[in-house]
């Protein structure tokens, strides 16, 4: 478990140790005298202890912690800022708390349904607990990508690529938006969770078919897309007809047999569901000629 330490402030140790430093240089040149002779040691115990004294100053930017251990024992985490002192016999890693981006590169999976795609993702971290992060895994910062790749993977053959080949997936990579981000985020959270790490946000910022199908699944949504529309013309169409005919014929504007509103059906329909304009056809005989 991570413990956090609150050490002294390093302002005092530091001046402590810049005048035994001092110290240290006015006995070098005190040697010089055959009557002084001892300053020489006076100076190499002040420069060992300005020197010792120097190694539990530490600096600590905001958002960054170190991690202290004692001859392989974990200590505790510092998380203040500013000039500290701490025990010079502890070992100290820097581990940085603030918010890391990582952009993933395309990966090329099989979706549920077997079918090849590229697909990549802009994952939000950060250091939660510095103990997992130092001490659960061999380094972190590897970890966060190793596993991230391996839950788009599991995320990408987990749900069709659309609707186009199975119309009852409840979520689907094109359409779910922020249900597959969300999939995507406790995803990682599971995997990550180990290192101490947090995914403040995950979302997907490439989604397409692998190359060797893409122009085969773009024509087929273009047929798709076309057979929609027709459906939509010729259900406007009938419609159209069905309701010219019962104008003319509550109006009786003119009586029409079965024939002639046969014959009427079909070229409204040909009129309708053209997809070029009608060109006017004059007739001064009768309906038969």
């Amino acid at each position: 478990m991570e413990k956090h330490l609150h050490p002294v402030s390093g302002f005092l140790a530091l001046i402590v140790s810049l005048l035994l430093l001092a110290f240290s240089v006015y006995a070098f040149i005190q040697i010089t005298d055959p009557d002084k002779g001892f300053y020489g040691y006076l100076g190499v115990l002040a420069f060992v202890a300005s020197m010792f004294i120097g190694a539990g100053i530490i600096v600590i930017s905001p958002n960054h912690s170190r991690v202290l251990t004692f001859f392989g024992k974990y200590v505790g985490t510092v998380k203040e800022n500013g000039l500290l002192f701490v025990n010079p016999l502890y070992k100290k890693q820097k581990i940085s708390m603030r918010s890391e981006n990582l952009e993933s590169a395309k990966l090329k999976v099989n979706d549920k349904l077997g079918n090849p795609i590229e697909i990549a993702a802009v994952i939000v971290w950060q250091v939660s607990d510095t103990y997992k992060a130092a001490f659960e895994v061999e380094d972190y910062n590897h970890y966060v990508k190793v596993q991230s790749e391996a839950a788009i993977r599991h995320l990408a053959t987990s749900c069709p690529y659309d609707h186009m080949e199975d119309e009852r997936a409840a979520i689907t990579l094109r359409d779910g938006g922020e249900q597959v981000n969300h999939m995507l985020e406790e995803e990682l959270l599971e995997r990550l969770r180990p290192a101490g790490i947090l995914i403040k946000e995950a979302r997907i910022s490439h989604l397409a078919y692998a190359a060797e199908i893409a122009g085969a699944m773009l024509q087929r949504q273009q047929a798709t897309a076309i057979v929609a529309a027709r459906f939509k013309i010729v259900e406007g169409a009938v419609g159209m007809v069905e309701l010219a005919l019962e104008q003319l014929s509550r109006k009786k504007i003119v009586e029409l047999d079965e024939e002639k509103k046969a014959a009427m059906v079909s070229n409204l329909m040909v009129v309708l569901c053209g997809e070029k304009g009608a060109q006017p056809i004059l007739n001064t005989g009768t309906l038969y000629q």
